[in-house]
Formats: C-alpha cells, structure tokens, sequence
C-alpha cells in the first residue's frame, strides 16, 4: 500500500468518479458507501461487481479503506488529502453563518480577550464543532523594568510596554537579594532591553550576562536570571489557548473508544497552552490550511481534522491563528470560508485596536 500521495493522473475517469462518489458519501453520511449504492449514482452503467474492482484497486493506492466487515468503503486520511487538494468545491461564506459571526462584535470596547471568547463560542456554534482561537501574543517593545521585594521569598517584576500597557509578575527570587542587588538588577535590564519585545530580550540578556559576568554582582546576576526565566516561560505562555465547543464532539451516541480519543485530544490541548505549533503550521502561507488526521501528531490519534488560518496585524504580521476541530468528515467546503472570513475579521479587529 503506498504511502505517498498519488495524483488524479494515476486514476483513470472511471476510479476517479468511484473515489469521489465515495469521499463525498462519506462526508454526508458519516459511514461507508457501498457497491450497490454507487450503481444507483454513476454517470456511467455499471456493475456493482466492476465498482467493487476498483475499491479495491483504490484501497490498494491506499486512498479508500474497509471499515470493520463492512462491504463498503470509507476514505484514508491520505484519501482525503487528496480530495481535499483537487476536488474540494469551496463555496462562499453563507450570509446566515456571516451574521451569526458578525453578532459576536456588538460592543467596541477594547478588552481583546473577551471578543476573542465571543468569537470562538460563535465559530463553534456556526460550525457544531470546537473553535481554537490562538490570542496574540503581545509584541509592542519593553520600555522599563523594575524588581519590588514583596516578602523574603516572593518579588514582583514590573514591565512597562512602551504601548503604555503595564504587568506585574510574582515569582521567588534568589535567596539573600537586597534593595541594592535588586536596583543593580534593574539598572543592567533597563540598559539592554528598552525598545526589545520580550520575544527578543532573552537572548541579548543571555548574552550579556555572558560577556559581562565579571562586571554585576553575583546576586542581581541570579535576580535577573530569575526573573528572564519567568519572562521565557511567560513568553510561551501569552499567548493564550481558547477552546469553545467540546461538547459538539462529545456525541453521547459515539463508540466509547472514540470518546476516549477526543478526551484524550482534548487533554493534550490544556497542556500545550504555548500551542506555539499552532502558528508554525500557518506560517508557511497566507489563508485557511486543512490538517487531516494523522498529518498532525495532535491530532492523529482522535481521528479529527483541523481547518486553520493566521490572522494578522496592520503590519501584516501573523499573531494569531483560529480554527475549528471536528471529526475528519467534516463538511470541509463550509468551514473553510467560516474560517477564513473570522481570521480576516479578528486581523481587521485587532488592527483597528492598534
């Protein structure tokens, strides 16, 4: 059985119309189609006995598989893939879905976590499957940073985003650390990172603490040590996962196996909140990508398939991404304008909030 994927010039018109005839059963149905059911919708008049020959012939292409003892066909992830990249009929963004999306937005403030909350139980509403909506992390540059001891075990490292944007973090700092370490600590970041985004100081600090280990003192060298691995850490963690929607693949009437394999999809998501994955898997194009199956580690083993696109700032860089999770037989030429069209809206959203 091959495991590269095949090209519609391997197929002739006959195993081609077969292997479409099936994918598109499948998608509308859910379950497999079969010989006899084919014989009824053929352009052409044909046996069922010839449609059993080239299931099996697409079977061994490793496009269609038997599921269980059943007589009929089901497609491959590889199957898929295939139909998905020549056969897919994406149709435009229906005005109903657009209005339902669009409904989410009717407040201007500016609390960006809440739109994105609104816009992901909408994409699962519209969609009936689980919306993923990756927030941005923030990019504007570090303007200043200060250490305040809160106890002999905690401290408080303050960051002021030159956007004017303000946070505070809690974390243990070395044991021993004095007003005059905590200063001397204060004093080196300022001097590196000003104008740097946090995605970029850790390595210049790292660096400097390199080159320059003899010249700060062996505490407010460990301070900012401390502290830089709270920034890396909070770094990854900025930016934040929302899921909406689980319920939709939760279907009480699903094998016990299979509710097992979405749970388990569904654990693996809480603990990568830094789900960075997400955003290299949309940065090598613009506009919505199609994850099927076993093409995604997250998601081979739930039997799902992830219909995903980035969105962007005003300086047409990718902060973001949404998306929708649902069974492989998702409707795939619906969800894809969906998708597409909340990306653009959150991109503009996000823009328009400077």
């Amino acid at each position: 059985m091959s495991n590269s994927l095949p090209s519609f010039d391997e197929l002739n018109a006959r195993s081609r119309e077969v292997f479409q005839r099936v994918v598109e059963g499948y998608l509308e149905s859910g379950g497999p189609v079969g010989s006899r059911t084919l014989t009824r919708t053929m352009s052409e008049k044909v046996s069922a006995a010839t449609i059993r020959n080239v299931m099996q012939d697409l079977e061994y292409m490793g496009l269609l598989n038997s599921p269980h003892i059943s007589a009929g066909r089901v497609p491959t992830d590889l199957g898929l893939r295939l139909f998905v990249d020549g056969l897919l009929e994406v149709g435009d963004l229906d005005d109903t879905d657009r209005d339902k999306i669009n409904q989410t937005l009717g407040s201007n403030d500016q609390d960006v976590s809440g739109m994105m909350d609104r816009i992901g139980e909408a994409l699962s509403g519209v969609t009936q499957g689980a919306s993923l909506v990756l927030t941005p992390k923030r990019e504007a540059p570090i303007k200043h940073i200060e250490f305040v001891s809160l106890s002999h075990d905690r401290a408080l490292v303050v960051l002021v985003f030159a956007d004017g944007h303000v946070e505070n973090r809690v974390f243990t700092p070395p044991v021993g650390q004095t007003p005059s370490s905590m200063r001397e600590a204060a004093n080196f970041l300022n001097a590196l990172v000003e104008g740097k985004s946090l995605g970029e100081i850790r390595h210049v600090i790292e660096k400097e603490i390199a080159t320059r280990r003899q010249e700060i003192d062996s505490l407010a060298q460990d301070l900012v040590e401390s502290g830089m691995a709270l920034w890396e850490n909070e770094g990854q963690t900025n930016a934040r996962l929302i899921v909406r929607g689980r319920a939709n693949l939760l279907d009480q009437e699903a094998a016990p196996e299979d509710l097992d394999r979405i749970k388990n999809l569904f654990d693996d998501l809480e603990r990568k909140r830094d789900i960075a994955e997400f955003l290299e898997l949309t940065e090598e194009g613009e506009g919505v990508r199609i994850f099927i199956g076993s093409e995604n580690k997250l998601f081979s083993l739930s039997g799902s398939s992830l219909v995903v696109s980035p969105y962007m700032n005003a300086d047409r860089k990718i902060i973001g991404a949404v998306g929708v999770i649902g069974p492989t037989r998702l409707n795939y030429g619906r969800i894809v304008p969906i998708v597409g069209y909340t990306a653009q809206l959150i991109g503009k959203l996000i823009s328009d909030r400077g």
